[in-house]
């Protein structure tokens, strides 16, 4: 492939959690996935790469496609399968067809973490009118982790809930940067988000230019 491709996000989650799986089936436009799935989500620049290679996945797989986003700098494409082998093989000719490796991958950086205790009924309501997933309750534990590439925000969520009984409030995976919002009690929101910053942390990537995140 003669175009420079930057492979901003390559993230393969083995294990679709519940939680998880049901808040990608609300803002998906595609192939909904059930839970267990397994699933791939890479991010580009340019974004128009995303049409190429979701070309090349499904012809090679028999994978199905959950999300196609091209947006003016990035695009994201989401597959999966309730065979995670497929799914790797899908990866495998997206790399070769790019002419890059897994390791080629921007490595996520954490760009900030926050935890509030408590959340007022008020500041609820807010969060409550532009999330996707579960609701936040007054009185419970708000946590949230913004990432770069945006597209690692996904796995971050994906093993937070494996991690601990937290409910998944919005997932923002494509644009400059990824958000995930978590609530629940204090103990349980805590743990998910170390799990959710240990699994960045664990990923091998190329250290952006000039900073991580920009």
């Amino acid at each position: 492939m003669g175009l420079k491709v930057e492979l901003r996000t390559y993230c393969f989650i083995d294990n679709m959690q519940a939680q998880f799986t049901a808040f990608m089936a609300t803002i998906m436009k595609g192939y909904l996935p059930v839970v267990g799935n397994a699933a791939l989500y890479i991010e580009t620049s340019p974004s128009m790469v995303i049409n190429n290679i979701t070309d090349i996945a499904l012809k090679a797989t028999d994978v199905r496609p959950g999300m196609q986003i091209v947006e003016r700098a990035y695009g994201l494409l989401e597959v999966h399968s309730d065979d995670q082998g497929t799914v790797r093989q899908a990866g495998e000719s997206i790399l070769q067809y790019l002419g890059l490796k897994e390791e080629d991958r921007l490595k996520p950086a954490i760009v900030s973490s926050q935890v509030i205790r408590k959340v007022s009924d008020y500041q609820c309501q807010l969060i409550n009118r532009t999330r996707h997933g579960n609701m936040l309750l007054g009185g419970q534990t708000l946590y949230i982790m913004e990432t770069w590439p945006a597209g690692y925000a996904v796995l971050a969520a994906n093993e937070a809930e494996k991690a601990a009984n937290i409910n998944i409030l919005e997932i923002l995976s494509f644009g400059a940067f990824g958000r995930v919002y978590l609530g629940g009690e204090e103990a349980d929101v805590i743990a998910a988000g170390n799990a959710a910053e240990a699994s960045l942390a664990a990923l091998k990537g190329k250290e952006a230019k000039g900073g991580s995140a920009g």
